[in-house]
């Protein structure tokens, strides 16, 4: 039962957290919407920031598992060279979330700016779930002839964010196809220089 109270807070503060802000949630609403009583939240976590962290965490994992499945999903569909068409169906995983009722821009992205100390435990989760990210992305890469693959996974990465700010704060919601045809273009004079 005790998990499942657990399970209750973070669900509730990440939906919070990511439709109105990290610092404009507070607390008090967070026990509303969950109904859980501020002792249990307490005994769960030791700070807001500590269950900002947990949220985080849980997001991260959400996010990637979407990604990740999205791309084998799309990956056959690629009108491409067979070697791209992961990191192509990475950039159509991208836009099918852009373009689902439950985006409201990165939750990261969101956190750091909230939290913009570089050694703070809400900064670092973003960062740590950012390195996954360009983990993810070098994957996708699979066996292209490149120079540096961990810098060209970083040009990538900067790539999906900027869909990701675009689609946020000017309502482009086919930001990742625009990244989508930069990366394709960045990728094919990369190769070419290998």
């Amino acid at each position: 039962m005790a998990s499942s109270k657990r399970d209750l807070l973070i669900d509730t503060a990440q939906n919070l957290f990511y439709q109105h802000g990290f610092k404009a949630t507070g607390i008090d609403t967070i026990l509303a919407e969950s109904g859980v009583a501020k002792k249990t939240l307490y005994n769960h976590f030791a700070s807001k920031e500590a269950l900002i962290v947990a949220c985080l965490n849980r997001r991260d994992q959400q996010l990637l598992t979407l990604l990740e499945n999205n791309i084998e999903r799309l990956a056959p569909t690629q009108q491409c060279e067979p070697e791209l068409a992961n990191i192509m169906a990475f950039f159509d995983a991208l836009s099918h979330w852009i373009n689902s009722d439950t985006f409201f821009g990165c939750m990261f992205i969101n956190a750091s700016a909230e939290y913009h100390d570089f050694d703070h435990p809400v900064h670092l989760a973003c960062t740590e779930h950012k390195v996954l990210v360009i983990k993810l992305i070098e994957q996708q890469l699979g066996k292209l002839a490149l120079t540096d693959r961990l810098a060209t996974a970083k040009q990538l990465a900067i790539l999906a964010d900027g869909a990701i700010v675009g689609a946020h704060t000017t309502h482009d919601f086919e930001s990742a196809i625009h990244a989508k045809s930069v990366a394709r273009a960045l990728l094919a004079s990369q190769r070419q220089a290998a």
